[in-house]
């Protein structure tokens, strides 16, 4: 399926609705100057898993990934491009249904800066935010139904670190895997049952 941005931009996606689906949840990449794309193993994972749940689920290629047009813009284009997925999933929900993001490594970024400025969305998943590299300051105050989840190996997001967010998010879930690099190899099991147990906490009954 494709998902029109806004700015021009035609988004490769793949939709997994679910029948009666109690929720939606859109899966962000990481980062495509590095070779992140809507395939990578931690993303269909979390796809996988949300589906189990009972979610409808939309992972997406960001601009310039794949066959998605345009060209990376920094995460700042991304931003629209996640938006756009939103509005997509959204669209194909029963009526009242609650919508989550989840973002991996740099798609934590665009996904925590998105949810930042529009909470409006919902629960919001970030697996291996990069907060040694970049900002996330755009989260802050109320943490319900967020899910902070990392290995207590990866030098990208260090520990400390993302206990210091989970503090600044009243009430967010802070989550390690123990023994896993950024990558989750080999750890991918307990990530997604970390990832289920988040989705089931928001996901209607």
């Amino acid at each position: 399926m494709s998902i029109d941005v806004g700015d021009g931009p035609r988004l490769e996606g793949r939709l997994g609705l679910h029948e009666a689906a109690r929720g939606g949840l859109v899966v962000c990449h990481p980062h495509p100057m590095y070779g992140g794309d809507m395939e990578n193993p931690v993303v269909v994972r979390a796809a996988e898993v949300a589906r189990e749940t009972g979610l409808s689920t939309l992972r997406f290629n960001f601009r310039g990934v794949g066959r998605s047009t345009g060209v990376h813009a920094e995460g700042d284009g991304e931003q629209g491009d996640l938006r756009a997925a939103l509005a997509m999933l959204h669209s194909h929900l029963p009526p009242g249904r609650p919508l989550g993001v989840a973002g991996y490594s740099f798609g934590a970024w665009v996904a925590a800066r998105v949810m930042g400025s529009e909470p409006v969305w919902g629960a919001l998943c970030l697996i291996a935010p990069p907060l040694a590299m970049l900002d996330f300051g755009a989260l802050d105050g109320p943490g319900e139904h967020v899910l902070l989840v990392a290995g207590t190996r990866d030098p990208y997001c260090p520990v400390p670190n993302l206990k210091a967010l989970a503090g600044r998010l009243r009430g967010a879930q802070f989550l390690t895997v123990e023994g896993a690099d950024h990558f989750f190899f080999g750890k991918l099991f307990p990530l997604g049952e970390a990832i289920r147990s988040w989705a089931r906490g928001w996901a209607a009954g």
